[in-house]
């Protein structure tokens, strides 16, 4: 979702926004969420507060019937915090939190060794379509399709750090409800807080990538620490 419109964001504009620095929150078992999404591998992406712009994301499988983290890193969130993802409205720098499937990875570079989900290569004719009158919206759009304006949509290419790597979640994506939001990404870290994805750094990009195995039926579940927004309660 556009984060090269954050990557201009200054220490005073993000205080501006109400931006939060993250506190050490040590992240959740996945056994204490109400819903894991039915597989064995599980990304927790954890706010302290709705108006937090970072926290943690770590990442879990299943072994032997019990939940066994794997990684945890720093992670970014939207320059407006959170929201519950039924009430998110597109252009308002919210990331939405809920239970979320990882539909497909991609990326400006080639995909990490050891990939097994499907990987898009980025090539200068990939957009993804933000345009709420468009059939294609909330979509991969190569090439830009003609009812999908390239003002109200993000040329992929066009962010080289934050789209080395990513996973495309699966908010608003299976049934999309224009209007909502689109392009809610998990993807590389740019200068700031994000226009509403999830972000971490690079390496841990490509970890995640060489560790997710679609065959082991993988979710994100974003959320916070507490209140109606918490991570537990998907």
């Amino acid at each position: 979702m556009r984060p090269g419109v954050l990557a201009l964001a200054s220490a005073s504009v993000l205080l501006l926004l109400g931006a939060v620095p993250a506190r050490a929150v040590e992240p959740p078992s996945p056994s204490s969420l109400a819903d894991t999404g039915g597989g064995s591998q599980l990304i927790l992406a954890q706010a302290p507060r709705t108006n937090s712009t970072a926290g943690t994301l770590s990442w879990w499988e299943r072994r032997g019937g019990a939940w066994v983290r794997v990684g945890s890193v720093a992670a970014r969130f939207g320059a407006k915090g959170l929201v519950e993802g039924g009430w998110r409205k597109q252009g308002s720098y919210t990331t939405p939190t809920g239970l979320y499937d990882l539909p497909f990875a991609f990326g400006i570079k080639a995909a990490p060794g050891g990939t097994k989900a499907k990987y898009r290569r980025v090539s200068g004719s990939s957009w993804w379509c933000e345009d709420t009158r468009s059939r294609v919206y909330n979509r991969w759009s190569e090439p830009l399709a003609r009812d999908c304006r390239a003002s109200e949509s993000e040329r992929l290419i066009s962010y080289p750090t934050q789209y080395a790597y990513g996973f495309v979640v699966g908010f608003n994506y299976a049934k999309p409800v224009k209007g909502r939001g689109a392009g809610i990404f998990l993807h590389v870290n740019g200068r700031g807080a994000t226009a509403g994805c999830v972000s971490v750094p690079g390496d841990a990009m490509r970890r995640i990538l060489a560790w997710v195995d679609p065959g082991r039926g993988p979710h994100i579940a974003v959320g916070t620490a507490g209140g109606i927004t918490a991570i537990t309660r998907y």
